[in-house]
């Protein structure tokens, strides 16, 4: 790996602690002592992001508009996107000394030093990181460049991917995914976790905190381990949606308010998150474009689901989670079919759907649910 990376993150001078929550002393956001090598890189790093969605774009954004105000000669950050609507708007909003549309994938492969990819699912980053080797192969770098994968994938596909970029010399590959809504990447406060080779994961962790995330978490060498880390991350958030979606539902059979239960989430259990998808249950609030979506939900307890009979770990309460969300899905899609939903994108907080229509409830209005209470 190339010392000219190192030099060019060196010109950063703010501070990556973090107050601990336990002693309240101050412990490094970045688990990695900052790169040494000293003076200005005799280049300046260009980098890329493929995949705008609502994540990736307010990571693109971000990491735009903190390189343009603290990276002496930093240059636009290069993105493409499925859509190119999604760049363009990106530019107008940030302007083109910050950012700058690839026409291509290909372009976006071959002009860039950092390229980070966040993507829908696994089919779209194998075959964006096909197109990637494809190019290099018929245009070789002359200089390290490094592949950042951010994506929810299946840990399998790591060592596929790893396989694919490491054919080309000078090429390198870590798994990055992220833990953080949109609003919370929007804030720059998002979770991100690491797997892969060391130095080249010190290089990407101070490009990425504090414009993107507030603190890195390191799982080792094997490309495979951060995925993981994710999925498991992923099923304590859709196990606890599991449980908010049956008690609103047994609330509302019983005649308890949906007001009365999210105060008592906030009460008990008062973590952002859980306090966050509470309240898009008790307001029927299922809007999946400022959240994320039931699609995304499916496709990662589908990769958790797999990876549980992979180890012989069961997660009875994910497969449960999983119908739900299947369930919620279809009876969206059939109220889209017929003009009656006004919501494009379902959140995967509308699973709590699935358990209403079990329960002999309207699956998306609760003011239609009236529950049956038996008098003393």
């Amino acid at each position: 790996m190339s010392d000219l990376l190192h030099s060019a993150l060196h010109s950063t001078s703010h501070s990556h602690l973090a107050m601990s929550p336990t002693s309240g002393a101050e412990t490094p956001a970045v688990p990695y002592s900052r790169p040494t090598t000293p003076g200005s890189a005799s280049f300046p790093i260009q980098i890329g992001f493929v995949g705008l969605g609502a994540m990736g774009g307010m990571m693109a954004k971000n990491l735009a508009n903190y390189r343009a105000a603290h990276i002496s000669g930093a240059l636009p950050i290069l993105v493409w996107n499925r859509s190119p609507a999604k760049g363009e708007s990106l530019v107008a909003e940030v302007g083109q000394n910050k950012v700058r549309v690839a026409k291509t994938l290909e372009q976006l492969a071959t002009e860039c030093d950092v390229i980070f990819s966040n993507l829908a699912n696994d089919d779209v980053v194998k075959s964006c990181y096909l197109k990637f080797v494809e190019a290099l192969k018929h245009t070789p770098p002359a200089r390290s460049k490094i592949f950042v994968e951010m994506s929810t994938i299946y840990p399998s596909l790591a060592g596929e991917l790893d396989t694919l970029i490491t054919s080309v010399p000078h090429c390198r590959l870590i798994t990055s995914p992220v833990f953080g809504v949109p609003t919370v990447a929007a804030a720059a406060q998002l979770v991100i976790v690491m797997s892969g080779d060391y130095r080249t994961k010190k290089e990407i962790a101070y490009i990425l905190v504090p414009a993107v995330g507030r603190k890195v978490i390191d799982l080792g060498g094997n490309l495979e381990k951060a995925p993981t880390f994710k999925l498991i991350g992923n099923s304590m958030i859709l196990g606890t949606l599991e449980i908010l979606a049956e008690a609103y539902t047994l609330a509302e059979k019983s005649g308890i308010a949906s007001e009365e239960v999210h105060g008592l989430v906030k009460d008990l259990f008062p973590a952002p998150s859980i306090i966050r998808y509470s309240e898009r249950m008790s307001r029927d609030q299922f809007d999946g474009s400022t959240g994320f979506s039931v699609d995304g939900g499916i496709k990662d307890a589908s990769h958790i689901r797999r990876l549980t009979a992979v180890h012989n770990a069961p997660m009875p309460n994910i497969d449960v989670a999983h119908q739900h969300m299947i369930t919620a899905r279809a009876i969206h899609n059939g109220m889209v079919q017929a003009g009656s939903e006004t919501v494009d994108v379902l959140d995967w907080s509308g699973m709590v759907a699935g358990t209403r229509v079990a329960a002999g409830l309207a699956p998306f209005d609760s003011s239609n649910n009236h529950g049956v209470v038996q008098e003393d």
